[in-house]
């Protein structure tokens, strides 16, 4: 029952694409060999640091035998419990849950990194298939009334036994999630349910398969001309791009956005930035076998279905009675009262755009696929500021090496490459995590940052073993995975400031899950309310832009200087340069995911809602959703973000307030209020409810209006002894 793994998307959580297939007698037929020797799928982590996955021994016809035996040894599990005879209580019946499904968790951890990272026509078939069985297993445990009974009866008195709070916590979230799962219903509402459940997971596979087919599409750059505008960098990036498909001689643009953003920004050949952008934004919505709008309006009926049968007006009402925001209402009023802000900020933005334009004598009137190329000719207008002369000084591996060295003055943390343990791809690296004070073993770090075909696309964190001590101290693993494309071989790859940012966000999450520090695995790290996961991980975007790391760690790829102190002041004064574009593009995505959820049972044409809602909202014609409909895999790969894709401003919320309290205090590096942070926020898991963590580490609840200062939709707080006029003056 456990959650073993957390993936985040800026991108995606609990995201699992499948390679497309064609649909065949052939491909109904699951490719599995005889498999007589020992699975080691199965096995038990053995090797240093407390074990670690065993991927040089995977093979792919070993996954539907040992998931499906690892399932039967869970289900004997619970049927223990379950028919327990002693009377119920927290040790034989939530301390046993938490027991339960060890091996599962092994064999589900390896699959689902396979199925992100190293996807490919064999794996489909068997993923396939596999989707539905993991949903039916879940009906199967959370619909079992005799285990439901016990743990009803642990519920009804936990303010009466002498519990923990960690385990009063664990009693709560289990009664609460079986009920949510359908404990409570009749036999043939379960039914329904078990159903439903299955057929989403059918769904969601088919989704994924349309998403990543159309995502392996690609534009081929025929001469030279076609690369006018873009830096050397890009040039490189997009030659071996068409090296690796055997097209020698050519350039080609990858239908991944950190191919695409690129492409968008510096191509000055305005005809094929459409092309680009045309590609990037009709995935799945090119009317062929991967269009997914049929898909989208199935799934939105099924969600309506179940949340009626488990007593919900709508699917948003379902989600949110378990997340900080609690109702829809809530969430609506919060995005709703930035939208507007935004809108007015991006009429601005094209307004300088279209000015320049015109100065130039361009002849055209700004459309989304300029939005990108004349943004950064504002940029460069108004700050003096080439983003082209900030990527030489930001070269992955050294920004890596920043990131250790914010965790260790954050954590105390060091991170010692290893060697001798096995990877699924010779492009991942691992590091063992200690505590650089004590020497104490704190997990271990899989890095994954280049894109390759069978990778889905965005960048997240999983946890391939979360930390508990229910029977002695198990100690994390996590990794990060993004998509860098890489570019001359031999060269350091250098990446784009929002690249940098999306770097350090995503590590954020990585040290939620190694500062862990709780008992009981359900609870551990990152398994956290869904719009509370990211305030970790966007609060560490914060320390890229510190002297400390930009001083030490920015230094240019070629002569090894530090990062001039006049261009980081220029990256300061433009810091809320384009929030307009980056508020809205998000928001529409985020309120059209809401609207799709609070519309319940109502027929939806998916291509149609989007339109309309996007103009009843007044959505800029100059720009477009981040995640349109039917490429929307937040929502539709999974339930992971449905209707709750607003997560990312509310965790932000909390995140513009809670850096303010390094500010406040000695400076981002201050050591008290770094204790504090670990000791209440990264640390905890879901031990305690976040608001009320939140509240101990700040003292109080975090405000809004840090938000609107932090994204240039409010004025800066005027220092104390200093009037606004005397501010003006200066």
């Amino acid at each position: 029952m456990r959650r073993s793994i957390l993936t985040c998307f800026l991108l995606s959580a609990l995201m699992t694409p499948i390679f497309p297939f064609t649909n065949n007698q052939a491909d109904e037929k699951i490719f599995m060999k005889d498999v007589t020797e020992p699975n080691p799928l199965t096995a038990v982590w053995t090797g240093n640091y407390g074990g670690f996955p065993p991927f040089d021994k995977v093979k792919i016809e070993y996954f539907e035998p040992a998931i499906e035996s690892a399932m039967a040894e869970n289900l004997a599990e619970i049927d223990k419990i379950a028919n327990d005879s002693a009377a119920p209580n927290f040790e034989n019946t939530i301390a046993a849950m938490e027991r339960t499904g060890e091996t599962l968790n092994r064999v589900s951890t390896i699959y689902f990194i396979w199925q992100s990272n190293m996807n490919n026509p064999e794996f489909a078939k068997v993923s396939r298939k596999m989707g539905p069985k993991f949903a039916e297993l879940g009906d199967k445990i959370s619909q079992n009334e005799k285990l439901f009974k016990r743990i009803e009866a642990v519920y009804q008195v936990r303010n009466k036994s002498k519990l923990t709070p960690e385990q009063k916590r664990l009693v709560e979230d289990y009664y609460t999630n079986f009920v949510r799962g359908g404990a409570k219903l009749g036999e043939k509402e379960k039914t329904r349910l078990g159903e439903i459940n299955q057929k989403l997971a059918t769904l969601f596979n088919q989704f994924s398969q349309n998403l990543l087919a159309d995502e392996s599409k690609f534009l081929v750059l025929e001469s030279e001309s076609d690369l006018k505008g873009l830096p050397q960098s890009l040039v490189d990036a997009a030659a071996a791009q068409a090296t690796a498909r055997k097209a020698n001689g050519k350039w080609i643009v990858v239908n991944t956005r950190s191919s695409v953003d690129p492409f968008l920004t510096y191509s000055e050949r305005r005809d094929l930035r459409e092309k680009v952008w045309k590609m990037f934004i009709n995935r799945g919505d090119n009317g062929d076998e991967h269009d997914n709008n049929a898909i989208i309006p199935e799934i939105l009926q099924l969600r309506a279905e179940r949340a009626k049968l488990l007593g919900y007006p709508t699917h948003a009402h379902f989600r949110l009675e378990v997340a900080m925001a609690k109702t829809p209402e809530n969430a609506m009023k919060l995005m709703m009262g930035v939208w507007k802000p935004a809108v007015a900020r991006v009429h601005e933005e094209v307004a300088d755009m279209q000015s320049l334009a015109n100065k130039e004598g361009a002849g055209i009137t700004i459309e989304p696929w300029d939005y990108k190329f004349y943004m950064e000719k504002v940029r460069k207008a108004k700050y003096d500021l080439d983003q082209n002369e900030i990527k030489p000084y930001l070269q992955l591996d050294k920004l890596r090496e920043g990131m250790f060295y914010v965790a260790g003055e954050l954590f105390d943390f060091k991170f010692t490459p290893v060697t001798g343990v096995p990877t699924y791809h010779p492009d991942v690296k691992v590091w063992e995590v200690t505590n650089r004070k004590t020497g104490k073993h704190i997990g271990l770090w899989y890095f994954d940052p280049y894109a390759r075909e069978g990778k889905r696309s965005g960048a997240w964190m999983n946890a391939y073993r979360n930390q508990q001590r229910m029977n002695g101290e198990v100690t994390t693993i996590v990794s990060n995975n993004a998509n860098f494309v890489k570019g001359k071989p031999g060269e350091p790859l250098l990446i784009s400031w929002d690249d940098a940012t999306t770097l350090f966000h995503e590590f954020g999450h990585a040290l939620h899950g190694l500062n862990s520090n709780v008992t009981y695995p359900t609870l551990s790290g990152t398994n956290v309310a869904r719009d509370y996961v990211e305030f970790p991980s966007q609060l560490l975007e914060h320390w890229l832009s510190t002297p400390e790391v930009l001083n030490k760690y920015a230094v240019h790829y070629q002569t090894g200087k530090p990062i001039p102190q006049e261009l980081v002041d220029k990256i300061n004064k433009s810091s809320k340069f384009n929030q307009g574009f980056a508020t809205v593009e998000y928001l529409a995505s985020a309120l059209v995911d809401m609207k799709l959820h609070l519309a319940g049972n109502t027929k939806i044409d998916a291509d149609k809602f989007e339109r309309d809602t996007l103009a009843e909202l007044g959505m800029p014609k100059e720009l477009v959703m981040r995640h349109r409909t039917p490429q929307f895999g937040h929502v539709f790969q999974s339930d992971g973000y449905s209707a709750g894709y607003y997560s990312y401003l509310w965790s932000d919320v909390i995140t513009a307030d809670a850096f303010g309290a390094f500010t406040e205090a000695g400076g981002p590096y201050d050591k008290a209020v770094a204790a504090r942070l670990v000791k209440y926020i990264f640390s905890v898991g879901d031990t305690i409810d976040p608001a009320e963590g939140y509240r101990k580490f700040r003292g109080r609840d975090p405000k809004v209006e840090a938000l609107m200062i932090k994204r240039g939709f409010a004025p800066e707080p005027v220092a104390k002894g200093k009037s606004k006029k005397a501010k003006g003056k200066k």
